[in-house]
């Protein structure tokens, strides 16, 4: 009996979660191409099996070989994983389309949306690449790169309109250390890890002030408000926020000194300006990105999203990171229901009238993705 072929699958992008990724993906039984931007990152992978730059001390399996020819890396590909940062993927995919061919599964590993246009990563992919929509994914979830490197176990969500998409590159993505559950709701996937990222900042600049376990929690638990309230507004399931690519993410991103955005917004609470703080990451932040077009967007469908509304203060260089936490919890100080139930059973009204607000926008502006904004 002949044993099948193992699958082939490229990743693009060779930072830490691109690297560890390919190492999930290899250690699951795919043979992996890495897509490298530096030639001499790829040499070294090809003759150590290290990346030193990213994850120090972690051996790559044999099934992992890199290049920085991009054609080499997707041409025969079953499945194609781009992990770059947000805002170049566009560029990225514009040199990767002209060896894409519509049958191979794309997959989104980002946690950002473009600045420009708002979209989400998935949305871009549909919009420079020649493939069926039903042919794209977007993985997401507490995914802290080094620590699954060190194949400490894990879980993922593998999100997709086609659920058999969804399961092939979840079967692909599962090793004895990783494992992927799936879904159909996109939106909800995504915004749930672009979202818990602004969160992150928040609570790594309350972190740097010197507040406690209390502030952080309130931020943290007002914060999956603030993210659910948004993804419903965009077309996301609710029961979405409340599993792995929401709470999950956001627990894990939220209280890890592994987080570059709870990173930076420890830097930024020190008293670090945010040129200063771009300046020390060595890595990308994507939730210093996001700010801007997820307030847009959130203007847009009127959702209130305080918390976030503070961090780009602090961001402007307009409110002092130790003025943060009496405004981050709440955006009025009349009294407020918990959840929108209560407040039709209180004196608060503000669920009442975001809702309200919300319903008006969708019907003037129609609903669906920000890119119809």
């Amino acid at each position: 009996m002949v044993a099948p072929a193992a699958r082939r699958v490229a990743v693009i992008g060779a930072g830490s979660w691109g690297t560890t990724f390919a190492k999930i993906l290899a250690d699951g039984g795919s043979n992996v191409t890495l897509w490298a931007r530096r030639e001499e990152l790829t040499n070294e992978i090809n003759a150590t099996h290290r990346n030193s730059d990213y994850l120090r001390g972690i051996a790559l399996p044999k099934n992992v070989k890199a290049t920085s020819n991009m054609a080499d890396a997707i041409v025969g590909a079953e499945q194609i994983y781009f992990c770059v940062p947000a805002q170049t993927l566009r560029e990225n995919l514009v040199t990767a389309a002209p060896f894409v061919t519509d049958g191979q599964i794309v997959v989104s590993l980002m946690k950002g949306v473009e600045k420009r246009t708002g979209q989400r990563m998935s949305e871009v992919i549909a919009e420079e690449l020649p493939i069926d929509p039903q042919y794209i994914a977007v993985v997401s979830g507490p995914n802290l790169a080094l620590e699954i490197a060190k194949e400490q176990p894990t879980a993922a969500v593998v999100s997709s309109e086609s659920l058999e998409t969804a399961s092939l590159v979840a079967t692909a993505a599962t090793n004895r250390y990783f494992r992927c559950f799936v879904n159909t709701d996109v939106p909800g996937t995504e915004f749930g890890g672009v979202l818990k990222n602004l969160i992150a900042v928040a609570v790594g600049i309350v972190d740097g002030v010197g507040y406690g376990h209390n502030t952080k929690a309130s931020i943290i638990t007002r914060g999956l408000a603030e993210m659910t309230d948004f993804a419903v507004a965009y077309g996301a399931q609710p029961e979405t926020l409340a599993g792995l690519a929401g709470l999950g993410d956001l627990i894990a991103t939220c209280e890890s000194p592994l987080s570059r955005n709870n990173t930076a917004g420890r830097l930024l609470g020190q008293g670090y300006t945010l040129t200063d703080v771009i300046k020390q990451m060595k890595q990308t932040a994507e939730g210093l990105a996001s700010v801007a077009p997820i307030l847009s967007l959130a203007h847009a469908r009127g959702v209130d999203m305080p918390i976030v509304e503070q961090v780009s203060q602090v961001l402007a260089g307009t409110l002092d990171p130790k003025d943060i936490a009496p405004h981050l919890t709440t955006d009025s100080d009349e009294p407020q229901g918990e959840r929108a139930l209560d407040d039709s059973q209180t004196y608060g009204r503000g669920a009442f009238w975001g809702s309200f607000k919300r319903a008006f926008h969708q019907l003037r502006d129609g609903s669906g993705s920000p890119s119809g904004n």
